[in-house]
C-alpha cells in the first residue's frame, strides 16, 4: 500500500481545527451550536417548528458552495473545503440528535476531475488526513461509515483508508454516514447495469444447466447491484448555495425524495438551517403517485 497506514482506533484524533471556522457557522469549537449565539437562537426557534411526528430518517445533502465561500473571503479554495468538512462533522452530530439514521454527503463527483490538479490534490490530502484523524472519534460516537463511488483514479493509500474506516465502524448503529466520493449518479447506474447483466447471464447459464426457466427480474434485484444496496432512498435531499438541480446525485434513489434548496453556502449551513429544512419537509404531503 502506498503512503502511511491508517492509525489504530486507539490513536488520538486529528489536531483541533483552526479557530474561526466553526464560529462562522454559529458553533463552538466542538461543532455544537454556541450558547447565546445567533445560531443558537435560530436553532431554538427552528426546533419549535419541527413536527416530531413527521420525522425525517434518511437525508442526503449536496454540500455546494465551498469554493465561493473561499473566494468571498479571499482565501485559497482548499480553505473552503476545510471549512466545509468542519460543517459536515458538525451537522452529522446534529443529525444524530434530530433522529436521522442515514446522512449522505456529496464530497467529490465524477465531474470534479475537471477542476485544477492543485485543488483535486488538496482535496485528496484533506480527505486522507481527516479519515485518519477523525474516524476513531466518529467510531467512538457510534457512526458507521460507508464510501460510495468509483475507486478508479483514487490514490491507493486513500482507497485503503476508506476500507479501514468502513471495517472499523461496520458494527455501529447510531447513524450511517454515506460519503459519495468520485461518485456520479449515472456512473452508479451504468456500473449497476454491468453487474446486473453479468449476474443475469450467470443465472441464465445455471438455469440452462439445471433445465429450469430464467427468473423474472425486478427493481429490487437491480437495486442490489448499486454501490450501497442497504442505503434507504432519501426522504429529503438538501442542496446549498442557491443552485436548484441534482447535479447527477443519487439519480436512482431520489425518485420520490423531497427537495429543499437553501441559499447558504455549505460552510455557512447551520443547525438552524438543517432544522428549517426538516420543518419544510414535515409541512409537505408525500403521495408516492397516489391521491
Amino acid at each position: 500500500m502506498a503512503g502511511a497506514e491508517p492509525p489504530a482506533a486507539s490513536e488520538p484524533p486529528a489536531a483541533p481545527r483552526p479557530v474561526g471556522r466553526s464560529e462562522r457557522a454559529g458553533q463552538d469549537a466542538t461543532g455544537r451550536v454556541a450558547t447565546g449565539s445567533r445560531g443558537a437562537r435560530e436553532s431554538a426557534a427552528a426546533s419549535e417548528r419541527v413536527d416530531p411526528g413527521a420525522a425525517v430518517r434518511y437525508v442526503a445533502i449536496i454540500t455546494d458552495g465551498n469554493g465561493r465561500w473561499a473566494r468571498a473571503r479571499g482565501v485559497p479554495v482548499n480553505e473552503g473545503h476545510e471549512a466545509g468538512a468542519d460543517t459536515v462533522k458538525a451537522r452529522l452530530r446534529d443529525a444524530v440528535e434530530l433522529g436521522i439514521k442515514e446522512l449522505t454527503v456529496y464530497s467529490f463527483s465524477t465531474e470534479n476531475w475537471s477542476r485544477s490538479p492543485v485543488e483535486v490534490q488538496g482535496l485528496f490530502e484533506m480527505f486522507s488526513r481527516r479519515i485518519a484523524g477523525e474516524t476513531p472519534e466518529l467510531h467512538a460516537e457510534g457512526v458507521r461509515m460507508r464510501f460510495i463511488g468509483r475507486r478508479e483514479r483514487i490514490p491507493e493509500n486513500l482507497v485503503e483508508q476508506m476500507r479501514w474506516a468502513e471495517e472499523l465502524t461496520a458494527a455501529n448503529h447510531t447513524i450511517t454516514l454515506f460519503v459519495a466520493f468520485n461518485y456520479g449518479g449515472r456512473a452508479e447506474i451504468v456500473d449497476a447495469a454491468r453487474r446486473f447483466a453479468a449476474k443475469r447471464m450467470a443465472q441464465a447459464a445455471e438455469g440452462r444447466r439445471a433445465g429450469s426457466p430464467a427468473r423474472n427480474c425486478d427493481e429490487e434485484e437491480f437495486r442490489r447491484c448499486l454501490y450501497a444496496p442497504e442505503m434507504h432512498d432519501p426522504d429529503l435531499i438538501i442542496r446549498t448555495s442557491g443552485e436548484r438541480r441534482l447535479s447527477n446525485y443519487l439519480l436512482w434513489q431520489s425518485a420520490y425524495s423531497e427537495l429543499v434548496f437553501r441559499d447558504e453556502l455549505w460552510p455557512d449551513f447551520t443547525r438552524a438551517a438543517l432544522e428549517q429544512s426538516l420543518a419544510e419537509f414535515s409541512a409537505r404531503r408525500r403521495r408516492f403517485g397516489g391521491r
